[in-house]
Parts: C-alpha cells; structure tokens; sequence
C-alpha cells in the first residue's frame, strides 16, 4: 500500500479513486509546522546563526501528525501530491521532515487539475522536492515574521495598532493616500453643451467638438451661454466616414483578473471568490463521478496548455462553426510574473455551465460560467462592428455623433442565450454630405468634476498586481487582515481607512518609509523570486534585509512619540489611579494606568451609566455598577476613595406557594433550590430545618 498525501480532504476521494486500491490518500489540512515564538525577540529565529529557523508543529496539527506517521509507517512508499506553489512546495518539505522522509528521494507530483489524465501523468513524472522554492518560501515567511513581530510590538506600544506587515502595511498606505487625495479633492466647475438633431423619425444626442477649428473649454454659465446663442437652426454635414472596428477578447482569467471580474459581474468579494474557486478546484460531485472543474486558482500567468488549446478548437468549431476559431493570445510577460501554472480554465469543454448546472449552488455555477465563458471566448474570434462617423457644423462650430452596429458576433456569441442568432445586421440612416440637419434640442447642463472613486476590493487588487505587492495567494488574505486590523471599512465591498489605518499609515510612513514603499515591497518579492530561481542566496538576502531594518526600529523606538491613553472617568479600584482603554489580542479592554506595577483589568468593557445624582458623602457623581454575581447596585465614582453605596428599599415579598403543611411544625413546604436540585423546605427554617424530596411521578 502506498500513501498519498494533499493539503485538502475535498481532493481524497478523487484522487483515491484515480489511482486505484492500492494507494491510501490522506490530508495534511495545510500546513503542519509553523516558527517557533521562543528565542531572542520570541521570533524562532537564529539571526545570528545563518538565521537557522525552528520550527514546531502547530497545535491544532498534533491529530493529524500523529494519523500520518502511522500511516507512513504501514505505507510501502510515501508520495508528496500538495499544491503546486510556493506554499505548497514548503508543506511538502515539512511532512518529508516530520515524517522522517529522505527529503532528496521521496516523490513530489505536481499537478495543476484534478482530472484522470492530469493525475496519471503526475505519477508518470514525478519529481523530488524543488530546494530553491522551499528556501524562498522559508525566507519569505522569516521575513514577514521579523517585521511583523518587531513594528507590531513598537505599534502596539507607541500608538496601539495591533500589527503591521511587509504586504499589509504597503497595502494600507495605497488605501490611505488615495483617501487622502479625495479629502483633500477641490472639485471644478465646467459645462455640457447639449444638442439634439433629427434624422427620420429618430433623435440624435450631438458632441460638442470645438469651435473654429480649436477645442475649447466651458468653465462658466457665461461662456456656456455665449455658445448656446451662437448654434444655429440647422446644422450641415461636413463628412460622413464608415469603418470596421474590430473587438478582441480578453485573455484567459488570473487570480488578480477573476477576482475583478467577480466583483464587477457578481459582487463577490475578494475571499468570497478564492472560496469559492477552491471548491471548483478540488472537486465537485458531478453525477457519478466527483471531478475537479477548472485549473489551479492561484497563477498570475495567462498561458494555455497545448492539450487545452486543441481541444477548445476543436469544440468551438463543432459547436459554433470554424468562422469563430480565432487565434491563441501571446502572453504579456511582467518582471514579477512566475508563470509556474497555466491560467485559470475549465477542465474539460464539454462540461458546459449548463450541462452541470444542477450539481453547482448558485454560487458556484456564476463562477464556473464566468472562468469557462472567459478561457473558451479567448481563442475566438473577434467582435466585428461597422461604425458610421457624423462631423456637422454652423456658425464655427463643430458637433459629431457616431452610429454602430454589430456586423459579427465573434466571441460574444459564447455569452448568447442558445436560441440567439449567430450574426447581426443592421442599416444606417441615410446621410450625406452637405445635408441640413434640424436641432431640435440645445441647453447647457452645468457640472462639477467628481473625486475619483474609492478603491473596490477589486480595485485594490488590480493595483497591488500592477505594483508588484504580495502574490496572487495573498491578495485576498492580505485585505482580510486590514478589515480584521479595523484599519479599512468595507461597505459592500467598497473600502475606506479609518482613522487608526490613517494613522497606522502615517507612523509607518513617517519612521519606515522603505517598508511601506510598494516598491520596496515589490523589490523584495523580486528577491524572494531570485532565491527560488537559485541566484541570490537565502542567507545573503536575510542579511542585507535584517541589518538595515532592526537598525531603523531601534532608532524608531527612541524617537517614536506615544499616543495618551483614553481615560474612562473611573478610578482603579485597587490602587486609586484612572482607568483607561486598552486594546488586547481580544480587542478593547478598561484596564489600570498604573501598569506594570498595578495590574488590574476590569472584566468585562461597559460604558458608565450615570444615574444623575451626586454623592451624599463626597459630591461626586453617583455610577451604576455590577458585583460579582451581575446584580447591578448605584455607587460613587470616585471609588476606593469614597465607599459610599445607595441602599435598595425593601421589596416586598413575593407570595409563596405553599406546596403541603409541615409534619414536623405550623409552617408549609415550599420548593427550594439547593446544592443538589429542588426540595421541599420549611418556612420555618432555621427554626425547623424539614426537607424531603421531590417525587417525580412516570409517565404512562
């Protein structure tokens, strides 16, 4: 029996199947180690030792080391099947250590679709662990952890942020200066000339191009006017072009490009769309059979594979004819593209968004429709309009509007209802040369330039692509953390800073300007690429990083100021000094100013109720408070100092039912609650101290 370990449970079943009795496929569910927080500065980290890391299973992981080893243990063979990443290359070396595996020898696959074919060539070619990739994975979580731990810490400290990053911070700042370029947005006036013309039957709205030749620029009611006065009755047709104009598809989807395109079409945010994608990946219950629906969902390259490629034309020229066959897109190559898998795809042509559609959730079927529309239409051809072009003219003034129809449908005709025709046609009305055209509407529609938008989610990934900040394994992570951090709002998947993000960005800004730079950040991924490519060493990049940062957080904490905490208008009760807000790995707590030396922490964080009266003893106001046991009593608030508690009036007391007369005194049982349960009492007691038991009668 051989063993088979992925990172997702979801792909067992699949993969089991695929490869037959003989094989065992369990799950490491991600990552099974992770630093050590123990040594100098609690980073797990040796910096002066070649910066040697230790590591120590996570503790929510020690059930699932313990079922691996012994199932290597009675396994034949252990074979390496996680992710095909970074990440992924990283959880295989640690399962190869904690299992006790020859790092050098034990298989590695590699695939990127959970299908029949994918899988068996994987076992046809399987490969050893890639060293480099796990070196740069290692430094690129080393990294994060050093500046994490150390800017978090003095954050905390100075200003009470409760974390900072490499990714999260550059991230932040991109959010904070464009809010800031709203802020502080003057917005200018300008005018619309607005002109209608009739052609037939049918009204043409008109633009306004220019005047003698010249365009020009309406910033006041007085000019607008002026122009307005000047257009005649008539306007004559000074030229009438028509011409082709050809719309390409876009290419296959990225991580980056499906989560804008998610979020444009279906609204789903960032995290939403990888969840989603993921469930698509690993695999869905298709009939029968449970399959993987599209490609990894992780890649920030826009290539086909060759076998996809040959067998999307052969379907697209069975389903749709081969006057729709376009050609295969060439990939625009950046610096900071790995190109390690293909773009996002379906896994087969011939499972349409409609032929599954039953086995999806709603969800599930957009996104699936949305990457196979994509990757299909992508090898097509060409949108085909033709576009009729009017420039007219009056008084020295020139106006144009133009008309277009679609000649060939091309790759839009994937986006088609079944029943829609393939081609479209059209006429345009007659115009010619020298023709008068009447105006039948002119007004003038004054106008403010608007601040440009906040950043969609969608947005933001887009930018952080183009910058080269983080990965495409990262993006949605990256922004859960701000919204978690409570430095961005997110309404609708629209994102706004708030005031401790502002000034989370702004301290950072002003004492590590390199660390939130997004071209620092995305020199260090360039880094971090070179490391995996095997040309800079991981020791060298470590070091040059560790020298010049720590350097900069040491002089940071001389000169850093520190934010004065909030009072809550209470006084300690231990030691008399104001309590004030904290904020704590749980959020906000009321805790004593006097820390280190009292430490006091209020147990739960609630807001001072005045009751509106002063203290009969001292003057000070009177606060509503809790005891131990939550029963709420009226007391001074300038407690130790002042003792003073408002006694309650006497309640009256409640009727007691009187279940049957006392055989020992005059008085009645009643029931009582006790240690044990519910009995019967005395009401005498203490002077008689009867009980028995409550019998409970059965049921029939």
């Amino acid at each position: 029996m051989k063993l088979v370990i992925v990172e997702s449970p979801a792909k067992c079943t699949t993969i089991k199947k695929y490869l037959g009795e003989n094989y065992r496929v369990e799950a490491s569910l991600g990552h099974v180690r992770d630093l050590a927080t123990r040594g100098k500065g609690g980073l797990g980290v040796d910096v002066e030792n070649g910066f040697a890391p230790t590591y120590i299973i996570n503790k929510d992981k020690e059930g699932v080391v313990y079922k691996l080893r012994n199932a290597a243990r009675e396994a034949d063979e252990v074979i390496l099947a996680t992710d095909p990443d970074r990440e992924g290359e990283a959880i295989a070396w640690h399962l190869a250590e904690v299992l006790g595996l020859n790092v050098h020898k034990t298989k590695r696959l590699e695939f990127h679709e959970i299908t029949r074919d994918s899988i068996t060539e994987a076992m046809r070619h399987p490969r050893t662990i890639d060293g480099n990739l796990v070196a740069s994975q290692e430094t690129r979580r080393i990294v994060d952890r050093i500046i994490g731990f150390k800017l978090s810490t003095l954050l905390f400290k100075k200003i009470h942020s409760r974390s900072a990053g490499r990714v999260q911070s550059a991230t932040l700042k991109l959010i904070t200066d464009h809010d800031n370029e709203i802020d502080t947005f003057i917005p200018k006036e300008y005018w619309n000339i607005l002109v209608d013309t009739k052609v037939g039957n049918k009204n043409f709205a008109l633009t306004f191009v220019g005047e003698n030749g010249k365009a020009i620029e309406i910033d006041n009611e007085k000019e607008a006017k002026r122009i307005l006065e000047k257009i005649p009755e008539t306007l004559k047709v000074e030229s009438v072009t028509k011409e082709y104009r050809f719309k390409e598809s876009k290419e296959p989807f990225t991580t980056s490009t499906m989560q804008q395109e998610a979020f444009a079409r279906l609204k789903f945010k960032t995290d939403k769309t990888q969840r989603e994608a993921q469930k698509l990946y690993e695999g869905i219950n298709v009939g029968d059979e449970h399959v993987g629906l599209i490609t990894y969902m992780r890649t920030d390259s826009t290539r086909l594979s060759a076998t996809y490629v040959a067998r999307a034309q052969a379907y697209i020229t069975d389903t749709f004819g081969k006057e729709y066959l376009g050609r295969v897109k060439k990939e625009k190559k950046t610096e900071l593209m790995q190109d390690a898998h293909e773009a996002i795809r379906p896994t087969s042509n011939h499972r349409t968004p409609e032929s599954i559609r039953k086995y999806l959730t709603g969800d599930q079927y957009r996104l699936y429709k949305l990457i196979y529309n994509r990757a299909l239409a992508s090898l097509m051809k060409p949108k085909k309009e033709e576009v009729m072009m009017v420039t007219l003219s009056g008084n020295g003034l020139t106006f144009k509007f133009e008309l277009s129809h679609t000649v060939f449908k091309g790759y839009e005709i994937v986006l088609s209802e079944p029943d829609e025709p393939k081609d479209y046609s059209g006429s345009f009305p007659s115009i010619t040369n020298g023709t008068e055209l009447v105006v039948v509407k002119k007004d003038a529609e004054q106008k403010f330039t608007q601040p440009p938008a906040k950043y969609s989610e969608a947005k933001l990934v887009k930018l952080m692509e183009e910058v080269g900040i983080g990965r495409p394994s990262t993006y949605a992570s990256t922004i859960k953390i701000l919204k978690d951090r409570k430095y961005v709002d997110d309404v609708g998947g629209i994102l706004t800073s708030t005031d401790q993000g502002k000034k989370t960005a702004y301290v950072l800004n002003k004492y590590f300007p390199d660390i939130i730079d997004a071209k620092y950040t995305a020199q260090m991924e360039e880094k971090l690429d070179n490391v995996q490519e095997g040309s800079e060493s991981r020791v060298a990049t470590l070091s040059n990083f560790y020298k010049s940062f720590i350097k900069e957080v040491e002089d940071a904490n001389k000169v850093m100021y520190k934010d004065k905490e909030e009072e809550t208008g209470e006084l300690c009760p231990e030691c008399g000094h104001p309590l004030v807000y904290k904020e704590g790995a749980n959020g906000r707590f009321v805790a004593c100013s006097n820390y280190p030396a009292c430490k006091y922490v209020q147990k739960t964080l609630r807001e001072v109720v005045y009751t509106g009266e002063l203290c009969p003893e001292c003057g000070l106001p009177l606060v509503e408070r809790e005891d131990k046991k939550g029963r709420k009593f009226v007391a001074c608030s300038g407690f130790p100092t002042c003792h003073y508690v408002q006694q309650k009036e006497p309640e009256t007391p409640k009727e007691v039912k009187i279940i049957k007369p006392c055989p020992k005194c005059d008085g009645g049982l009643i029931k009582k609650r006790g240690k044990f349960g519910y009995f019967l009492g005395c009401t005498n007691y203490p002077t008689c101290n009867y009980m028995e038991k409550i019998v409970k009668r059965k049921r029939k």
